[in-house]
């Protein structure tokens, strides 16, 4: 009989105490500790945007620093301008999470006049710094251009398998530096991989009653290899 598996909540651990620092994010880690010493630009917001590929840790250190500036995240697709002085509405720092070039350009524009007005703090994140954004209005990207910005490497396996121990200790889980070996080399070295294996070993241990080890592992793995070939058919 298959056990019912139930979406019971599990703690995510995203203090400042909680983040692992690595050679390829100590800079980042570094400029959210000076905050709220940020450099101002002109009559910019205090602001710093972090930058890096897909799963290195940016909304993970966005969330570190929403936890010490008490910060709002804001969502860009909302960013229009009649709609900004509502977005800040009792904010004084700001997180922009995955920032794309769809994002609408006096909308932006407004926000960081007004932020700036007020001497607040804004954290942006993205795939590519700021200079390589394809902004058309001018005065957007000079202030852009002007930001700071730190970018984050591809974490190294050291740093992935102290995450991966981490993301299990955070469900109340114990399990050994054999499994965490086992498993770097067959995923994706990011840590969007390492946070999708973790929840989907802890699902398939609650489903088939079994501990996580690397047996379990080697199942599940051979199976998500099982559906990739299906699909490629």
């Amino acid at each position: 009989m298959t056990q019912l598996v139930f979406d019971l909540p599990h703690r995510t651990a995203l203090g400042r105490e909680d983040f692992l620092v690595a050679e390829g994010n100590e800079e980042a880690v570094a400029w959210l500790d000076k905050w709220p010493d940020w450099p101002r630009v002109g009559r910019l917001p205090a602001a710093l945007v972090i930058h890096g590929p897909a799963g290195c840790g940016k909304t993970h250190l966005a969330s570190v620093w929403q936890t010490v500036s008490a910060a709002r995240f804001i969502d860009a697709a909302a960013i229009m301008p009649d709609a900004v002085p509502e977005l800040l509405r009792d904010a004084d720092a700001v997180v922009l999470d995955d920032l794309t070039a769809r994002i609408d350009e006096h909308g932006l524009f407004h926000l960081l006049n007004l932020l700036g007005e007020r001497g607040g703090s804004l954290l942006i994140t993205a795939a590519e710094p700021p200079a390589r954004w394809a902004i058309a209005l001018p005065d957007l990207k000079s202030r852009l251009s002007a930001l700071p910005s730190v970018g984050l490497g591809v974490p190294d396996e050291a740093l992935l398998a102290a995450v991966m121990v981490k993301l299990f200790a955070d469900r109340q889980l114990m399990v050994s530096q054999e499994l965490v070996q086992f498993l770097l080399p067959r995923i994706e070295r990011s840590f969007a991989a390492v946070r999708d294996i973790v929840d989907r070993l802890d699902r398939a241990a609650l489903a088939s009653r079994r501990n996580i080890t690397v047996p379990l592992a080697r199942s599940l793995l051979a199976l998500q290899d099982e559906e990739n070939d299906m699909e490629g058919n």
